[in-house]
């Protein structure tokens, strides 16, 4: 007590002086210090009201190829691994308006791409699902370092 007037600390339950915030933090897109994981690719496409799948069966005529398979031994893809992350900011190109090998690149990195994960080694999947993601790729290279 100090004077007439009495001081009360800690006044209330624990859930009264709850508080939450929320933390985040990410190692993606770093290349200095002891973890590096730099962006190597960002990629997308925009379709418009196309049906992916067929523009993609377009594109590789249009680029010569017979196939997807005729197309991926011929395009020099990303040879590693690496780490996917959905890049919602990224706004495409309509395909329309870019170079056919450009959108075949990007359509087969992302026929091999799941939401986190670029892996040259799998079956190229293209659905419309994987066609109309939009992902920032990162060399997991450096993260054991």
């Amino acid at each position: 007590m100090i004077g007439a007037r009495t001081l009360e600390a800690n006044m209330g339950g624990p859930r009264s002086r709850g508080r939450s915030q929320r933390v985040t933090a990410t190692v993606l897109g770093d290349e200095e210090g002891p973890i590096r994981c730099s962006r190597l690719l960002r990629v997308g496409l925009n379709f418009g009201r196309k049906s992916p799948l067929n523009v993609v069966r377009d594109l590789i005529r249009a680029c010569g190829f017979d196939d997807e398979e005729d197309a991926r031994r011929a395009i020099v893809l990303p040879p590693l691994p690496c780490i996917c992350r959905v890049d919602e900011s990224l706004r495409p190109k309509p395909i329309a308006s870019m170079e056919p090998d450009d959108a075949l690149f990007q359509a087969m990195v992302l026929g091999l791409c799941t939401p986190w994960r670029y892996d040259p080694g799998r079956p190229m999947l293209w659905t419309r699902t994987s066609l109309t993601r939009r992902l920032e790729l990162f060399s997991g290279q450096g993260f054991y370092a």
